[in-house]
């Protein structure tokens, strides 16, 4: 256990070490936010769906956490460039200790960076709220915060169990970084981030379905906004997104443990 603790607050100091890198990642998301927020904020309620920066704050959340999580399986690539990798491999410790704390390591990185998001979102405007029945104001509901955070940290896990997975699979930084790439935007962009996924064509409607961050975006927004004023609030359920989260959370460490296993430096 010792291993995994150590692991993990490796990746934990070298995050606050990094100034920059938690501004810059934040970035992206922000500009996200406030250009789609406030510039579609007005065709949204023109069209009689409410405010549109309280639907896509979640989403945004989710995009941060993503984006962080998924891109720690890079770190493992420069450390086998730089020869670290292979130091941790021939300790007398288990593999499996060391990939479980690198990846939690990772996870919580990139559940600092939702939580931080979160706080851009509330200076922005958003505001979580009570479920509410439809053309009611509902009351702000600040209960729903920390119950947010546990889709954080499992939204966290999963992506971060399958960067590890493709970072013990690739050599390359380059292809790393193309698959990511390739993978990412997708995932993003199918996930109802940014869009109610209500009265999609049927077979888009099967790929967002097939779509991991559609669960972690889902429960997100159905915590902190509740049913909401035009009910895009659950997708889902609570339960189902929560159960299928912890299940592919499970699923990508154990294989990412599997691959990290495998490793020949």
């Amino acid at each position: 256990m010792g291993a995994i603790y150590i692991m993990w607050l490796r990746e934990v100091k070298r995050y606050f070490r990094s100034k920059a890198q938690i501004i810059v990642s934040l970035g992206q998301p922000t500009l996200y936010l406030l250009a789609l927020g406030f510039g579609f904020g007005p065709v949204f309620a023109k069209a009689g769906a409410g405010n549109y920066l309280q639907f896509m704050a979640p989403g945004v959340i989710g995009m941060t956490v993503l984006f962080s999580s998924i891109f720690s399986g890079m770190a493992m690539l420069w450390d086998r460039q730089f020869g670290f990798l292979k130091e941790t491999l021939v300790a007398p410790v288990p593999r499996l200790h060391i990939i479980l704390g690198r990846t939690l390591g990772g996870a919580t990185v990139a559940s600092l960076q939702g939580l931080l998001m979160l706080i851009v979102c509330l200076i922005a405007g958003f505001r979580p709220v009570q479920a509410h029945a439809a053309g009611t104001p509902g009351s702000h509901n600040w209960v729903a915060v920390p119950v947010a955070l546990i889709f954080v940290a499992l939204i966290a896990i999963v992506f971060a169990a399958l960067g590890a997975s493709v970072g013990s699979t690739i050599k390359d930084m380059q292809g790393f970084q193309m698959l990511m790439n390739f993978l990412v935007m997708p995932i993003f962009f199918l996930s109802g981030a940014l869009y109610p996924l209500k009265n999609l064509p049927r077979v888009l409607s099967w790929i967002t379905h097939a779509d991991p961050l559609t669960y972690g975006i889902d429960g997100l927004r159905g915590v902190l906004i509740g049913s909401w004023q035009f009910n895009y609030g659950w997708q889902f359920n609570f339960m189902l997104d929560l159960c299928l989260l912890a299940a592919l959370a499970a699923i990508f460490l154990t294989t990412s443990a599997w691959l990290f296993s495998r490793i020949e430096v």
